[in-house]
């Protein structure tokens, strides 16, 4: 079935209670938006600060053996929980939903910086990241409701805008901290913050409630869950913590297949299905999210290693080499910010995916080309290749998922693309990280000395490489210049099939497109007038 044939109407699509307002008034949609904004950055810039800090932790705490649950812990509830909260929208309404997840989001960050032991933190990370699901669902969904479609892209630049500031700020934020509050205040940060996001949201934001007849779909969200867990598991641990062919990856696998392929029968006989499948009848749904899927694995993936080569062969420091990503990330952000604009006045937005493939492919081929001699101005130019495809996919991805369904599953279609970037950037680290490390380990193999070095892990922390004598040095920081290339160079393998995939979505009118500008002031009181 063609996206035209699901992503109806073919007159405009009012959001839900236009008809009973002529429009808010221009400071709250601005107060909606500062406190959407501020939520979503609590999202994405938590994992940033807490890593930095992580060090700090674990010489307070003990149990070096469970660090990587305190990360792990929240990844998995974040996904997991992704789905079920904008399902939940759909269904009662999304601002009741979106508080509800901002406060757990800030239960789990208090009781997380008061946790005496490992074990306590990390059951209150994963009590963190239930709450963290529903923020980015939420904001995606509400600018979905609020705002139509075609007046959507004025805001992508400030929503690129929040993910740069959070990779940029995020290991600065996190280690000023750490340094002279204390690793609990890194937990405790988000409290003020969110309380402000809070207060905006509840006061503000005016949207109708959605009283359900319908029951949760319990059964489809255990699946769901089960599957999502396995799956994000399989990748975390493969290759690192047990070999890929161990019986506990191969059971991991053959149970997340098993409960997918359960889920999926299921969502076919529920009355209110956790992820409607009616939603992939759109062909241009599907092609997305295969589309989101690939973008997460080969940027997530990618950029995993990018810091890594500029501390390792470079020579920058960690705070540094968050400062050396700014060309990518201003790149992504001024180049998403145009086409934000340029689909608002034109309803045009296919060519955006398309390019934004091809230059992400190039930027991901650029990468691969360098080596121990590659300056930082040159990478830097090759960053900025790979930021700019970024920015002329990463919005539009979503803008295109949420105009491909209908306004009934804008919060399923916000929650399944977000799904889908996070699980292809899960496969993403965990394949490249495996392709690196092998690769390391290969070129540090050719001396008895260089196997030593690299005998407990191909990631060496900067301390220990200042000790190494010149040769073993020297040996190294081409491993690892070599590791990176193979990465950055299947990177752009993977990213090609995304750029085909792109040519065969649908330009399907946006939803808020009018034709004449009197009928979109009849039809559509959008909240971008206000503006």
């Amino acid at each position: 079935m063609s996206q035209t044939e699901t992503a109806k109407p073919s007159t405009p699509e009012p959001p839900p209670g236009a008809k009973a307002e002529s429009g808010p008034r221009q400071r709250s949609v601005r107060v909606v938006m500062v406190g959407l904004l501020i939520a979503m950055l609590l999202a994405m810039l938590d994992n940033m600060i807490v890593g930095t800090a992580m060090p700090t932790i674990v010489g307070e705490l003990g149990g070096l053996d469970h660090l990587s649950w305190v990360v792990t812990a929240y990844t998995l509830a974040t996904a997991a929980s992704t789905p079920i909260w904008g399902k939940l929208g759909d269904m009662y309404g999304r601002k009741g939903i979106f508080l509800t997840s901002i406060v757990l989001f800030l239960a789990g960050s208090a009781m997380s910086g008061m946790a005496q032991t490992m074990d306590q933190l990390i059951a209150f990370r994963a009590f963190q990241g239930l709450g963290a699901g529903g923020l980015m669902v939420g904001v995606m969904a509400i600018i979905g409701e609020m705002i139509p479609p075609r007046e959507r892209g004025k805001y992508q630049g400030l929503i690129a805008g929040v993910m740069a500031i959070a990779m940029i700020g995020g290991p600065l934020v996190g280690g000023t901290i750490t340094d002279n509050w204390g690793w609990r205040w890194s937990f405790y940060i988000n409290l003020p913050i969110g309380v402000v996001a809070l207060a905006m949201v509840t006061i503000v934001l005016h949207l109708p409630k959605k009283p359900s007849k319908g029951r949760i779909d319990y059964f489809g969200a255990v699946l769901l869950t089960v599957a999502i867990t396995s799956l994000v598991l399989l990748t975390t641990w493969g290759g690192t913590q047990y070999a890929w062919g161990s019986v506990q990856i191969i059971g991991l696998l053959v149970l997340g297949l098993a409960s997918l392929a359960a889920f999926l029968f299921a969502e076919t006989r529920a009355p209110e299905p956790i992820m409607p499948l009616r939603i992939f009848r759109s062909s241009n749904f599907s092609l997305i999210s295969l589309v989101g899927f690939l973008v997460g694995f080969t940027m997530f993936g990618s950029m995993t290693f990018l810091p890594l080569y500029q501390q390792t062969v470079q020579g920058a420091s960690a705070t540094n080499s968050g400062l050396l990503l700014l060309p990518m990330l201003l790149a992504m952000m001024a180049v998403s910010m145009v086409a934000g604009r340029v689909t608002t006045a034109t309803g045009r937005y296919k060519a955006f995916p398309i390019i934004g493939g091809a230059l992400i492919t190039v930027g991901l081929v650029l990468l691969s080309t360098m080596d121990v001699h590659t300056t930082r101005f040159t990478s830097g130019l090759f960053m900025a290749v790979l930021g700019a495809g970024m920015g002329f996919v990463m919005q539009i991805t979503m803008l295109i998922s949420q105009n491909s369904v209908e306004m009934r599953d804008i919060g399923v279609g916000s929650s399944s693309a977000t799904l889908f970037r996070t699980i292809g950037g899960s496969f993403g680290v965990s394949l490249f990280g495996a392709l690196f490390s092998h690769k390391v380990q290969h070129g540090m193999d050719s001396t008895a000395a260089g196997a030593a070095a690299t005998k407990g892990g191909a990631q060496l922390d900067p301390a220990t490489i200042a000790k190494f004598p010149p040769a073993l040095k020297d040996a190294y920081f081409h491993a690892v210049a070599s590791g990176t290339h193979v990465v950055f160079l299947w990177g752009a393998v993977v990213s090609v099939f995304g750029f085909l995939a792109a040519w065969f979505i649908i330009e399907s009118p946006l939803r808020g497109a009018a034709a004449k500008p009197a009928a979109r002031s009849e039809d559509e009181p959008l909240l971008a007038d206000a503006l």
